[in-house]
């Protein structure tokens, strides 16, 4: 059975075991990174990380006010300022693949979560240790179970719990964008199309009705499929429309009588989640299309006036988000959010996963000179 313990004492997740440092939020950010990396966090699995986050913060941040919500932290100004700002973070990992602890070699820094998204996750708590004084109230979120089932991401205990906590002008998430703004996101739609037919002993095929020929229709649609691209606020949104899955056949001597071809819809924001079941459904029209999984996507609320001084802190211009993250849960909430974060998407999940330091360092800057001046 896995076991976690408190910060300084030995720690096993996923049959990893290493001993929980006492966290320095105010050190070198890269530093905190590999600190983070060393405590294992596989979903499931966060309690001594946020253990260890949940005392540093209350040990070297006396400014802040401290709740703890499950293996979720989080933490704010109260300073009366005009406009707050939430920085959050998801403090889980995928399965580690041989790749804790951390380890240097040159400007890369490599171990599970580097990209995604401990090295944000740093970002954060350094800043939130080291502004006492930011020009916008500022509040920090660490959360649990991101990799996982939505049912159990911790955003949406926090919701239900806490919400006054998510309240906010702008939202960050430093999920890995290589260190650009991504804004907004698509939605996602999973559905099972299913043909049926008539089973027959494959001697006398002509006596059934194959469901998995007769899928061949809906696998044609899909490959004469012309996505849309959509531009909002400056964003290209691409969409897709894909077979992910087929699955049919009784055994090598019998004509199937079912076929089911799982697709997965990835929607730009401007559709609602109804709108994207309906196109769905106008595009398989005349198959049974029974829709399994359902996540809106987030607008790019660039327009939002802290969406753009902090646009203006990073000297880039954003592009659309191209998956789907948690800025879907603050759009539905009404509250402006995008993606930045230091570390590189295409290496998430991966057994080589890393991050550049240097992009650290430059997330570290652009969000502390936001939140001191704000260009």
């Amino acid at each position: 059975m896995p076991f976690v313990r408190r910060a300084g004492r030995r720690v096993a997740s996923r049959g990893v075991t290493t001993t929980a440092p006492a966290l320095d939020l105010t050190a070198d950010p890269v530093e905190l990174t590999a600190a983070l990396v060393d405590v294992p966090s596989v979903s499931g699995d966060e309690g001594a990380l946020a253990d260890a986050i949940e005392r540093a913060l209350r040990a070297q941040a006396p400014h802040l006010e401290v709740v703890r919500s499950g293996a979720s932290v989080l933490a704010r100004t109260n300073l009366g300022r005009e406009r707050r700002v939430l920085l959050a973070g998801h403090i889980d990992t995928v399965p580690i693949a041989d790749n804790v602890p951390s380890r240097r070699e040159g400007d890369l820094l490599y171990g599970c979560g580097t990209s995604d998204m401990k090295a944000g996750d740093a970002v954060i708590a350094h800043l939130a240790a080291t502004l006492p004084d930011p020009r916008h109230d500022l509040t920090v979120v660490f959360y649990d179970c991101e990799e996982i089932e939505a049912a159990r991401n911790g955003l949406g205990r926090i919701e239900r719990e806490l919400r006054g906590w998510l309240d906010a002008d702008l939202a960050i998430l430093g999920e890995p964008t290589e260190g650009l703004v991504e804004a907004g996101c698509q939605g996602t739609l999973r559905a099972e199309v299913r043909t049926r037919g008539r089973r027959a002993h494959s001697a006398r095929s002509w006596l059934g009705d194959n469901a998995i020929h007769r899928a061949g229709e809906v696998l044609a649609r899909l490959a004469a499929y012309r996505p849309r691209r959509v531009d909002i606020d400056g964003c290209e949104y691409r969409e897709g429309l894909q077979a992910v899955k087929v699955a049919g056949g009784v055994a090598g001597n019998v004509v199937p009588d079912e076929c089911v071809v799982t697709v997965n819809f990835r929607f730009a924001p401007d559709r609602g989640a109804e709108q994207a079941v309906a196109h769905v459904r106008e595009v398989l029209d005349g198959f049974d299309v029974e829709v399994t999984d359902l996540s809106p996507g987030a607008l790019p609320g660039l327009g939002a006036p802290a969406a753009q001084e902090f646009l203006a802190a990073t000297g880039a211009s954003p592009r659309a988000k191209y998956g789907w993250t948690d800025v879907s849960r603050f759009a539905a909430l009404g509250i402006p959010a995008v993606n930045y974060g230091p570390g590189d998407p295409n290496l998430a999940h991966t057994r080589e996963e890393h991050v550049d330091v240097s992009r650290i360092r430059e997330a570290a800057d652009v969000l502390r000179r936001f939140l001191r001046t704000g260009s």
